[in-house]
């Protein structure tokens, strides 16, 4: 497996067809819904989406958002098609862009590597499990300079997940975000389990990294 080009440059993709940001009017025209996730003025409007909100307050989507900011939301506005050849482009690499923060997040923060291995890889053939996994893992830790980490090998940090090919998949949803994934059996951080028998095991061994450190 290689890592990107040679270049400087160098993208990531996530496997969603909505987005998560600040919400912004300036955004609504191209958005085919926004479902809110966070509003500080209509706090019971999370998780809802503005096209309903603005039937139940008999008010236009610009008015309904208006009335819900400042807050967070979900745009959706990309194409399936699009998300699949950047998936499958071969200097992609894998992130989540997942805000852990938020009360409701994007299902990105507990399901993208976990839909990759499932929908994209086994059930669509989009990429291969190896191509897959290189995505996330040795390509991502080469684009970065994080030496000793990304790859199985002697003296390399023990950053490993175990998982079933077969039964690997996203759970969480735009409406039901907050679920973990199906098909993961131990995920180990610098050699220490973190998650195992269904659960997490409350150790915290992870720690921030600098290129090329170890």
């Amino acid at each position: 497996m290689r890592g990107p080009s040679t270049s400087s440059l160098c993208l990531d993709c996530y496997p969603y067809t909505a987005s998560s940001s600040l919400l912004r009017r300036e955004r609504l025209a191209i958005s085919d819904e926004i479902l809110i996730t966070y509003s500080q003025s209509e706090p019971k409007s999370a998780g809802r989406k503005l096209s309903d909100l603005a039937q139940e307050w008999q008010c236009s989507r610009a008015e309904a958002l208006d009335r819900v900011m400042p807050g967070m939301g979900m745009y959706f506005f990309m194409d399936e098609g699009d998300v699949r050849r950047v998936l499958a482009y071969p200097d992609t690499m894998i992130g989540s862009d997942g805000i852990p923060s938020d009360d409701y997040p994007h299902p990105r923060l507990w399901g993208t590597f976990t839909r990759l291995l499932g929908h994209y890889s086994r059930d669509l053939g989009l990429l291969t499990l190896e191509e897959t996994v290189h995505k996330m893992t040795g390509m991502t830790a080469h684009a970065f300079g994080l030496a000793g980490r990304g790859e199985i090998r002697d003296g390399n940090a023990a950053d490993v997940t175990v998982f079933d090919p077969k039964t690997v998949k996203d759970v969480a949803s735009y409406l039901d975000p907050q679920q973990p994934s199906a098909g993961i059996a131990h995920v180990f951080v610098n050699g220490q389990a973190v998650w195992e028998h269904g659960a997490a095991t409350g150790a915290r061994p992870g720690r921030s990294l600098r290129r090329a450190a170890r």
